[in-house]
């Protein structure tokens, strides 16, 4: 399995922003190049083929603009991964998640079955397609929703319509809600609003450990389900509830799993991420609430600070510093430095960190915050989403290694420096911490650029058009916000081309004097 997730409460957020983050990471032995790119309305498929499983869907004639960050090759689909659009609506899909055997014996997952035989013959059968899946949902949603409610119940409705093949959870926000949806089986799906002042860890298990079902059949303020999810659990007999307040469940142990493999793999991250933000608590002693190797982690919890998008990167890159399970740490063993699975692994695709913020106007409220490659090796960035276009050096990813490109660049500095750690550490931090600081002064500069641009628009043409009904000065402003947010873009992908380069270059350097078969004839006396 793969990628990492964190979601972060109004109120919880540093500045009043609804963040969702999630690593996008590919396979086991895979690396799957990403790019950034803007989708008009005019490009978005009125009818809709998966690539992998073959389901065809008529979609309205109505898409809005959206920014998303999807792979390069087309192999597996779009599989857009992470986007905003124009309605500051933002998406991170998927988290790869598991059900138990008992949810799949109720619900299979609907996969792709081939044409067998020919027709006419006795044994013909024809092609059935599969679901939905990872490669469909951003392109199926997020160009039709105004709000993050609305995604959730259009996600639950070609759930129910089409099914799908595998389990996922999906995070949809705006600049009031964080809704994480989970896949429960082939057609059945559970969606919990992330508390305002909370946040929220997922790694790769089906996470939320409450849920209401009076709220869900009732006023739906805080959950959201499948409109027969209480009949098919009762005859199913898979609710294992023995001590929740009346009306709710344990989706977790009811619908999810708890192996060994777990242990390893993915409770250990949630571990970290919340010992990393509630640091008050016992999380290493022996008698320790919770250990890497817990199962019954919260969900979501209070932080014991305000989370800024600083904490965000460095969870999300993070790789259990501080305790002996750091591959790259000396406490411990060489056992236990390499026991969990840390968050920030060799086939990160991408980062993307997506602030929805209150304080701005809604032409420039959404800020993507990127990275590609390793999150140990890089930092991320800021690229306001409500854009036309997006910069080269993140859109024109090829599928060849280059240095031409941001994602490349990123890989190649992470190949050169995991065996160099130490050595090349001070170089990287420096990157990440100019790279950190230029992205807040630049989106800073372009908020108030941008003020000043519709207070002089909106002065000038009321002065010239005083009393015309057919002028629209929020509309003309905006139109010219977007292009000073590509600028602003632009900007950004520079100073990253400019610096990614130069560390590129000192990393090359510094792994080229510790290569194995250097030799200086002053070596022989040292």
């Amino acid at each position: 399995m793969s990628c990492t997730t964190i979601l972060v409460g109004k109120n919880a957020s540093y500045d009043g922003s609804t963040i969702i983050a999630r690593d996008d990471d590919s396979g086991s032995g895979r690396y799957d190049p990403k790019r950034f790119i803007a989708v008009a309305p005019a490009d978005q498929p009125r009818h809709y083929r998966s690539v992998l499983s073959h389901v065809e869907i008529d979609l309205p004639d109505d898409p809005c603009r959206y920014t998303i960050a999807p792979n390069v090759l087309n192999n597996r689909g779009i599989l857009a991964e992470a986007g905003a659009n124009e309605h500051n609506v933002a998406m991170s899909a998927t988290e790869t998640i598991a059900v138990n055997e008992r949810v799949l014996g109720a619900d299979p997952m609907v996969e792709l079955k081939p044409a067998h035989g020919e027709p006419g013959d006795v044994d013909h059968r024809d092609e059935r397609p599969g679901g939905i899946g990872e490669e469909d949902i951003i392109t199926l949603v997020l160009p039709y929703v105004a709000t993050a409610r609305e995604g959730v119940i259009r996600l639950g409705e070609l759930l129910e319509t089409y099914g799908t093949y595998e389990s996922n959870g999906v995070i949809i926000s705006d600049v009031d809600e964080i809704w994480y949806v989970e896949t429960i089986g082939g057609h059945h799906w559970i969606a919990r609003r992330v508390p305002d002042d909370c946040y929220a860890t997922i790694p790769n298990q089906l996470g939320i450990d409450d849920f209401d079902l009076a709220d869900a059949f009732g006023e739906r303020r805080e959950y959201l389900c499948s409109a027969d999810l209480r009949e098919f659990m009762a005859a199913h007999h898979l609710d294992r509830t023995m001590d929740a307040a009346p009306g709710h469940f344990n989706p977790r142990k009811a619908f999810g799993t708890a192996t060994p493999k777990d242990h390893i793999y993915n409770t250990p991250r949630a571990w970290y991420m919340q010992r990393h933000l509630n640091p008050s608590e016992d999380w290493d002693s022996p008698a320790a609430r919770h250990t890497p190797e817990s199962d019954d982690i919260p969900w979501c919890r209070v932080p014991e600070a305000k989370i800024s998008l600083e904490d965000v990167d460095f969870l999300l890159s993070s790789h259990f510093e501080g305790t002996p399970y750091d591959p790259y740490g000396t406490l411990g063993t060489a056992e236990s430095r390499h026991r969990y699975r840390p968050i920030g692994i060799n086939r990160t695709g991408h980062m993307v960190a997506i602030q929805v913020r209150p304080y701005a106007p809604a032409v420039n409220r959404t800020v993507m915050w990127v990275s590609f490659g390793s999150g140990p090796f890089t930092a991320a960035a800021p690229f306001y989403a409500n854009v036309n276009d997006t910069p080269a050096y993140l859109r024109d990813t090829t599928p060849e290694v280059s240095t031409g490109n941001l994602y490349w660049a990123n890989r190649l500095i992470a190949a050169l420096a995991d065996a160099h750690f130490y050595e090349t550490s001070n170089a990287i931090e420096e990157f990440a911490e100019s790279a950190r600081a230029y992205g807040h002064r630049l989106v800073e500069r372009t908020d108030a650029e941008s003020r000043e641009m519709t207070a002089q628009t909106s002065a000038s043409e009321s002065q010239e058009s005083a009393g015309a009904a057919d002028i629209d000065i929020t509309e003309n402003a905006s139109i010219a916000i977007v292009v000073r947010l590509q600028q602003s873009n632009e900007e950004m992908a520079e100073y990253l081309r400019t610096h990614v380069t130069k560390l590129l270059n000192d990393v090359l350097y510094t792994s080229s004097n510790l290569m194995h078969n250097s030799f200086a004839m002053s070596d022989r006396w040292n």
